[in-house]
């Protein structure tokens, strides 16, 4: 996966917005103005690309065991967020599900009224 492939998969999604609210190399995408998957924009130039994303705390315990290349994220809740390598052991349609996995617990965490805010959006 490239920068550009991640990129356009998070932004495909409904009613995501993306944000550098911590420094200019950490690009962060949102869903109802919470975060659900970021990366350093750096680590992609070097080659070393890898991106957080939320998860469900019994199943990233599930998939660090799993997945070497999968980590609890550095400066983040360790039991809620996930740190994976991209273009190593793990798909990249293993990360889309993740995506799509954080995505939607995010979602999930919204009001009501903000989900329907989400919804209306074209």
């Amino acid at each position: 996966m490239n920068l550009e492939t991640y990129y356009e998969y998070c932004l495909s999604k409904k009613g995501v917005t993306e944000h550098f609210p911590f420094d200019q190399d950490t690009l962060v995408f949102k869903v109802g103005g919470k975060m659900f998957a970021l990366s350093s924009l750096k680590q992609w130039e070097k080659g070393e690309p890898s991106v957080n994303l939320k998860c469900n705390p019994d199943y990233a315990l599930e998939l660090r065991a799993q997945y070497g290349d999968v980590q609890p994220a550095f400066h983040m809740s360790k039991t809620h967020w996930n740190k994976v390598a991209i273009n190593s052991e793990v798909s990249d349609k293993l990360v889309k599900e993740w995506i799509d996995d954080s995505y939607n617990l995010v979602f999930k965490s919204l009001t009501k009224k903000i989900q329907a805010e989400v919804c209306a959006m074209d």
